[in-house]
């Protein structure tokens, strides 16, 4: 569909990665994990794609090639600056973006199709890819209201009693209608103890102001599993085995190569 974006955050280092090349390049099955979420991005019908490139960003452009857009963070001030830097290439595009993540390399196509659908058919402003955690310990919880809308995203670290009992944890992929977007990143601070500009901040600010934000539970809760250190990558690794053997011999996310 041609009022569909993506923009996936390839910027990062990942110093728990214990290496000197871009944390998304680190292959699973033979391909870099960044190129992974492209290929699920295009199963998903999506044709404009932008990758948010920083650290050793000329080696992720070369190994992506001409194939998307790219846009530069010279520093790394957080996944809201990240997303910032994308803004030229939305701003003369109505429509939605989905903001991916360039080291979770097992999110399926049809999951990002399903995100645009129940986004645009609840006519959400913004709308969070949620998952359920057995031990939802470290992640930020999903409060919702009684029509199941989302109230806010609390930080575990923030957290009450009874928020670290829910289950449901943002995973950090999102879906925005696009001027929403844009005007919420203008209004993002770096109040906060990293100094940092975070995307997450951007559904608190659409909530304030009375947009309609929802959020749509993935029940494969690997989907949006990201890779942090080496240990992770394996894991990572070996279930993409799997579901590749599933579809006896053809790519984890129904992607001709």
């Amino acid at each position: 569909m041609e009022n569909l974006s993506a923009i996936i955050l390839a910027a990062g280092e990942g110093k728990r990665m214990k290496s000197n090349k871009s944390k998304v390049l680190h292959t699973v099955c033979g391909k870099a994990m960044v190129e992974w979420v492209f290929n699920s991005v295009q199963q998903a019908g999506i044709h404009h794609c932008v990758i948010v490139v920083g650290y050793k960003a000329d080696e992720v452009m070369e190994y992506m090639g001409p194939k998307v857009q790219y846009a530069l963070q010279k520093e790394q001030l957080g996944t809201g600056h990240a997303v910032m830097q994308a803004i030229p290439f939305l701003r003369n595009r109505d429509g939605y973006v989905i903001v991916l993540n360039g080291d979770a390399p097992l999110i399926q196509g049809d999951t990002i199709r399903k995100a645009f659908n129940f986004h645009i058919d609840s006519k959400n402003a913004a709308t969070v890819l949620t998952t359920e955690l057995e031990d939802p310990t470290g992640y930020g919880r999903i409060v919702r209201d009684k029509n199941n809308n989302v109230m806010k995203i609390v930080e575990h670290k923030d957290a009450d009693e009874k928020e670290r009992m829910i289950k449901e944890v943002n995973s950090g992929v999102y879906c925005f209608t696009i001027p929403y977007l844009i005007d919420s990143l203008g209004k993002l601070d770096n109040k906060n103890a990293q100094g940092e500009y975070y995307l997450t901040d951007t559904i608190e600010i659409l909530i304030r102001e009375g947009h309609k934000v929802g959020a749509m539970k993935v029940d494969d809760s690997a989907q949006l599993e990201g890779v942090n250190d080496r240990t992770q990558l394996l894991k990572v690794e070996e279930e993409m085995k799997r579901r590749i053997m599933c579809n006896q011999g053809g790519s984890a996310n129904d992607n001709s190569r």
